[in-house]
């Protein structure tokens, strides 16, 4: 069930009617009803599925409870290892195997071996990334003492599925999640609406833009062998819009709806092509990923902590690790190291913590130092962004050796260059509501509280006929972080 579909226009307030009429006097009761929406929502996808993230939400659950009944360290660590290994062996069997299988058969094949490796070719389950590391947080902090294991299997079961996050996130931790789900909720008309605007706002990123950006991008990455460097460059272009949009408005709508229900979920963007250097742009994009490494691989590795050699080695090992967490893949490896490469700088010279306020906050304009940055930022990361959505570690060298060319100077054209113009206007419209909105947690959160009411509502019926006008001329793409 898409976010951006029909169905999910029918679904949400079903379950919000349900919960805040007919279930509202009973906790335990709005937490059953967040559960069967849940798994009905996931169920959409594949029913079948809905086995394995009920078993990984029972092993997590009663691993948990024995981690704390056990009264030698041995066994501590037996159910402690018991979860690891099977949420990871599942992650591994469904995500990775037949990458491995591959990579062996042509490995072996050039010492002049052939193998024909088994594959398994099945579907990756959706949100299975998101839903296991859900849980292996839990774990960890229980097994670290940081936090009880939670007894009552219908609350743990929805900070495992709560269903604005199962597919695509915000990774959430049980230290802020599960007391929510624990304690009583009350209808809060403000936090509502502000849901509304923000769960809007995800719409138009979503259908508007990302979706608008996905038909050039895949056009000229699909046959990036007749366009010319400069059109080449636009393909680079579109898909940066296109993964920000299509996943920070996944997260703007997966926010927004939790608040509905008098949810706060874990921000995931905080305007990330605003940032200086490499170092701001990762703690602004994918926020929960980015701080779940951090805490859970980063920090055990040692850290900052003793010295340049183990934060190079630590750093090198997130991204690669980061970049393996997002596909079975080498282009993903790729980019991750080049991120790495990128942040690395700021990590020998210690800078990698200098840009932590807003970029010019307080101000409309920035300084020519502070554009100039993020200028040179931004280009990076469409660098990178290369070889996440290249087919192959070849298409992605042949695509920026293509833009390395004398075709680089020429006029950019591709198939449907005229439709791409209104896109342009949208995409500055974009911008300026993002600039205008950076000090939030969403670009919508002020931006019109203060209007009259006949140009507030003006503003949000635009908003609103855009998104219906896309949906119904676009191809309504699912979104690029269900396949992670």
């Amino acid at each position: 069930m898409l976010f951006n579909s029909l169905h999910f226009a029918l679904f949400l307030p079903i379950v919000f009617f349900c919960y805040w009429f007919l279930t509202h006097k009973s906790l335990r009761a709005q937490n059953i009803l967040l559960l069967v929406a849940s798994y009905f929502f996931y169920a959409c996808w594949d029913w079948r599925f809905l086995f394995l993230l009920f078993f990984s939400t029972f092993l997590d659950y009663f691993t948990g409870l024995k981690m704390a009944a056990s009264v030698t360290q041995k066994q501590r660590q037996f159910w402690f290892w018991l979860s690891i290994t099977v949420n990871l062996g599942f992650l591994g069997v469904f995500k990775y195997y037949d990458f491995f299988a591959k990579s062996f058969a042509a490995a072996v094949s050039q010492l002049g071996f052939q193998t024909n490796p088994m594959l398994l070719d099945i579907i990756l389950p959706v949100g299975i990334s998101f839903y296991t590391f859900h849980g292996l947080s839990y774990v960890i902090d229980i097994y670290k003492d940081r936090i009880k294991p939670e007894k009552d299997f219908v609350d743990y079961a929805v900070f495992v599925s709560f269903f604005p996050l199962l597919v695509a996130g915000p990774i959430e931790r049980a230290t802020h999640l599960l007391p929510q789900i624990k304690s009583e909720r009350k209808f809060d008309y403000t936090k509502a609406v502000d849901g509304l605007r923000q769960i809007l706002w995800g719409l138009f990123k979503k259908v508007v833009i990302a979706d608008s950006c996905a038909k050039f991008a895949n056009e000229i990455f699909a046959n990036q062998t007749d366009y010319s460097g400069s059109t080449l460059v636009l393909g680079a272009l579109f898909f940066t819009f296109q993964i920000y949009c299509d996943f920070s408005g996944y997260s703007d709508i997966a926010l927004g709806t939790a608040r509905l229900f008098g949810i706060e979920l874990l921000r995931n963007f905080a305007f990330p092509y605003f940032s200086r250097d490499i170092a701001e742009f990762w703690r602004r994009w994918h926020i929960s990923l980015s701080t779940w490494f951090r805490d859970y691989l980063y920090i055990p590795l040692g850290g900052s902590k003793g010295g340049n050699w183990m934060r190079i080695r630590n750093t090198f090992i997130i991204f690669l690790v980061s970049g393996f967490w997002h596909g079975a893949n080498w282009t993903f490896l790729v980019w991750g190291f080049l991120n790495a490469l990128f942040i690395m700088p700021s990590i020998v010279l210690k800078t990698n913590r200098n840009n932590l306020d807003i970029v010019a906050q307080g101000r409309i304009f920035p300084s020519f130092r502070e554009l100039f940055s993020m200028l040179l930022t931004f280009g990076l990361t469409v660098f990178a962004w290369i070889f996440f959505r290249s087919e192959s570690l070849p298409d992605a060298l042949f695509y920026i050796g293509r833009i390395a060319s004398k075709s680089l100077f020429s006029v950019p054209h591709f198939s449907g260059i005229g439709t791409a113009i209104p896109l342009a206007l949208f995409l500055l419209f974009f911008f300026f509501i993002e600039w205008l909105g950076r000090e939030k947690q969403f670009a919508l959160q002020s931006i019109g509280l203060h209007w009259k009411k006949p140009f507030r509502w003006s503003f949000y019926t635009f908003l609103v006929i855009s998104i219906y006008y896309f949906s119904c001329i676009g191809t309504n793409e699912e979104f690029i972080y269900f396949q992670f």
